[in-house]
C-alpha cells in the first residue's frame, strides 16, 4: 500500500508566520505531516492542537516530544471553536486545514470510500450510527433526479442524469449494496468515450456520494466562518483544496472577508505544487493552497 504523502507541507507550514510560542490548530491531522512540521516551528512552548474526524489517523499518531503542548482531539473540524474552548484557548494564530485524504483512509477499511475494494457502501468519516444515511441509501432510495443533481453539482460529472437513471433501473431488480456493484452500474450507464481516460469512471460519483454522506460543503462553510473568528488579529487561516467545487468555496468566503477590510488575502492566487512536488507526487496535481490573515477581532 502507497504511504501518504503531505501536499505542499513547506508552502502551508510556511505561510503561517508562526512564532515560536504560536498557538496553532490543524484542523485535518490525518497523517501527522503538517503538524510534525508545525511542531519544528513552535517547539519551544507553543500549543498544538490536531483534529481528526477519524479516530485511526490520531491512534496512529507519531509526533516527536518537545517543548510544546499538544492536543489530539477526536472530532470535526467544524466543530473547532467548541473544541478550542474546552481547551480554554479563546484565540488561536494559526489555522490549517488539508481537505485532502490520508492514503489509509482507501485502504480496505470496510466503509467503501474507494472503488479499489469491494466493501459496502457506506462512506461515514466517523460513527456510520450518528449518520442520518449512508452511500447506500442514497443510492438506492433517492429520487432519481435528486440523485442527478447530488452526481453533477458536487462533482460536476457531465454524465450525472445518464448515471442516475442507470442506477434507478438498475436497484429496481436488486439494492446496489457494494462499490464494485456501484462502479459497475457507472461504467454500464457512460458511453465509450467516457471510459478512456486515465482515471476510474466511477471517480466522480464516488466523490458526490462522500460529499453527501458528510455534508462536507456545508461543514467547510461553517468550519472558514468559525475557524476565521477563533483566529488573533494578525493569526492566519491556510486552507488545501482538492477539487474545483472546494477552491471556489474558499476563494469565495476569503474574497468577501477581504472586502470587508476583516481579512487580508495572503494568496492573491492559490500556491500549486512545484514540478518537484508533482513529480515525486502526481496525487498532489489538484491541490490548491489558499491563505488570508485576520486584521481585527471578529
Amino acid at each position: 500500500m502507497s504511504r501518504h504523502t503531505t501536499v505542499l507541507l513547506i508552502e502551508a507550514v510556511e505561510g503561517l508566520h508562526l512564532s515560536p510560542a504560536a498557538t496553532v490548530i490543524d484542523a485535518t491531522f490525518g497523517a501527522g505531516g503538517h503538524s510534525r512540521a508545525i511542531l519544528t516551528k513552535i517547539k519551544d512552548g507553543g500549543t498544538l492542537i490536531g483534529i481528526d474526524a477519524d479516530a485511526t489517523a490520531l491512534a496512529d499518531a507519531h509526533l516527536e516530544k518537545t517543548d510544546a503542548t499538544v492536543h489530539l482531539v477526536h472530532n470535526n473540524f467544524s466543530h473547532i471553536r467548541e473544541i478550542a474552548g474546552s481547551l480554554e484557548i479563546n484565540s488561536v494564530d494559526g489555522i490549517l486545514a488539508d481537505l485532502g485524504w490520508r492514503m489509509e483512509q482507501f485502504a480496505g477499511n470496510g466503509k467503501g470510500f474507494s472503488f479499489m475494494h469491494d466493501e459496502p457502501l457506506i462512506m461515514t468519516y466517523g460513527d456510520g450510527k450518528e449518520y442520518s444515511f449512508t452511500a447506500a441509501d442514497i443510492v438506492n432510495d433517492w429520487d432519481e433526479h435528486v440523485l442527478a443533481d447530488i452526481i453533477f453539482g458536487y462533482a460536476e460529472e457531465r454524465f450525472a442524469r445518464r448515471i442516475a437513471k442507470k442506477i434507478v433501473e438498475v436497484r429496481a431488480k436488486t439494492p446496489i449494496e457494494t462499490t464494485f456493484q456501484l462502479v459497475e452500474v457507472v461504467k454500464a450507464a457512460l458511453p465509450a468515450v467516457a471510459k478512456r481516460g486515465k482515471t476510474n469512471p466511477a471517480t466522480k460519483t464516488f466523490q458526490a456520494l462522500r460529499i453527501a454522506v458528510n455534508d462536507e460543503l456545508s461543514v467547510l462553510e461553517t468550519f472558514i466562518t468559525d475557524a476565521f473568528t477563533l483566529l488573533a488579529p494578525g493569526g492566519r487561516l491556510a486552507i488545501i483544496t482538492f477539487h474545483s467545487i472546494e477552491d471556489r468555496i474558499v476563494k469565495l468566503r476569503f474574497k468577501e472577508l477581504a472586502s470587508a477590510e476583516l481579512g487580508q488575502l495572503v494568496t492573491k492566487k492559490p500556491i500549486v505544487p512545484s514540478e518537484q512536488e508533482l513529480k515525486e507526487n502526481p496525487r498532489a496535481r489538484s491541490a490548491k493552497l489558499r491563505i488570508i490573515e485576520k486584521l481585527h477581532t471578529t
